[in-house]
């Protein structure tokens, strides 16, 4: 607990106050204890199964508590599971507070709001499509307290900026949300129906094989994390001078794509192509990447076939998409005089464009072997005087513009020269003649 900064603390403290606060207001002579504890029993078996293959909540149980009882009851459906489902990481303590009150919050939230647009009423009639309104409202309304208290998280716990805390996250959980919510109110109108609560449970059940679809979803996504990550980390460890260049290409990568307004799907794929444009010179010899001082002219050509290396690597991996194009040809240049294949202006694809650009002030701004890093003013000056010979200039002004209003922080990648070693002298050539 120690470990969790003191924001964090709070945050999860008043978030535990406010659902406390809910909680004690139940009308106790009025809520139906067996519907409490049935749809509690239902939400915390559900929890268990889902968060046993992804940490992805499943509501469909919960929204239904939201349709069906008062704000106050329906903020105790979340409680059990909150207790009862094991936690994984330290501090678990802290981590089971979170678990209780921001779905305790979140299911108040669309009650009330389910409740004061008369929901209750239409859904004890099955009145359709009247039911539908007040439905949608509560889903909005779950998503919108989830998205305040991730937000909020995200910012004291995981120190990101406020104006981007907040950023996207209504949006990402709202179609999920809303798929459950449609099974929530299928749940909530059955169990009214003379079919009873006996029916409503075989909601659960296409609910659930979706839920294991989705648990999928995220697993073959983490093994593509887990395989990407082991291709860098062997670069990394062949070519220890350029020990994090992968990772802040992908980042720079991300940047312009971001600038020029590309959709998340292409940003993430434009990401992995930075990650592992280099993944090729696992089939350079090492001697190669790391000799001090410039290269013999057939060395240098042994060098030039690491685009290919890569390509040939990642060919069977269809997730990176486009990504492997980039891999193949972020060393062509605009003029035509690069390689592999010396592709010129539009031949070269739209994703190894901006990996060049992005590559090649990493290596203007890290030190390495046989280079010393320029400052970043300097690195972009170069970047712009080779724009429309060497880079695209649209790639090179969208990575200015991004650093000029966020920011870059480059880090030395190779090793402190040792006592009596003279340090490398600094970059020359033309920008990106790099290894």
């Amino acid at each position: 607990m120690e470990a969790v900064p003191a924001g964090a603390r709070g945050w999860v403290a008043a978030a535990a106050l406010a659902a406390s606060l809910c909680v004690l207001r139940v009308p106790l002579t009025r809520t139906p204890w067996w519907a409490v504890a049935l749809l509690a029993v239902l939400y915390a078996l559900c929890e268990y199964a889902v968060r046993r293959r992804s940490d992805a909540g499943f509501h469909p149980v919960l929204l239904a508590g939201a349709f069906l009882l008062s704000p106050a009851a329906a903020a105790l459906v979340p409680l059990p599971a909150a207790l009862l489902v094991p936690v994984e990481h330290e501090p678990a303590r802290l981590r089971r507070v979170w678990r209780a009150a921001r779905p305790s919050l979140a299911a108040w939230g669309a009650s009330r709001t389910h409740g004061a647009l008369g929901g209750p009423r239409s859904i004890a009639t099955a009145d359709f499509p009247h039911a539908l309104l007040p439905a949608g409202a509560a889903v909005l309304a779950f998503c919108l307290v989830l998205a305040a208290l991730d937000g909020g998280i995200l910012a004291t716990a995981a120190g990101v900026p406020a104006r981007r805390a907040w950023r996207g996250l209504f949006c990402r959980s709202l179609a999920p949300v809303a798929v459950h919510g449609l099974g929530g109110l299928m749940m909530a109108v059955l169990w009214r129906s003379p079919y009873g609560p006996v029916a409503a449970l075989l909601v659960l059940l296409p609910m659930g094989v979706s839920g294991w679809v989705f648990a999928q979803y995220h697993r073959e996504r983490a093994a593509h994390q887990a395989t990407i990550r082991a291709l860098v980390q062997a670069v990394d460890i062949k070519d220890g001078y350029t020990r994090g260049h992968s990772e802040r290409v992908g980042h720079a990568s991300v940047l312009i794509a971001r600038e020029l307004g590309l959709d998340e799907e292409r940003v993430e794929v434009l990401r992995f192509a930075g990650i592992l444009h280099d993944v090729g010179k696992l089939g350079v010899p090492t001697r190669l990447l790391r000799k001090d001082g410039p290269l013999t002219p057939e060395e240098r050509r042994i060098i030039e076939l690491h685009p290919e290396y890569g390509h040939e690597m990642v060919r069977g991996i269809s997730f990176l998409g486009e990504a492997r194009a980039a891999i193949l040809h972020h060393h062509e240049r605009l003029d035509g005089s690069g390689y592999p294949y010396g592709l010129a202006g539009e031949r070269i694809p739209e994703a190894a464009r901006v990996v060049a650009v992005a590559d090649a002030f990493d290596a203007m701004t890290s030190t390495r072997c046989y280079s010393r890093a320029r400052p970043v003013e300097a690195a972009l000056t170069e970047l712009e005087r080779c724009a429309g010979s060497q880079f695209d200039p649209r790639m090179v002004a969208a990575l200015v513009r991004a650093l000029r209003r966020c920011g870059w922080h480059p880090a030395v990648t190779a090793d402190e020269p040792a006592p009596g070693v003279p340090a490398p002298a600094p970059a020359g050539g033309p920008a990106g003649a790099h290894r």
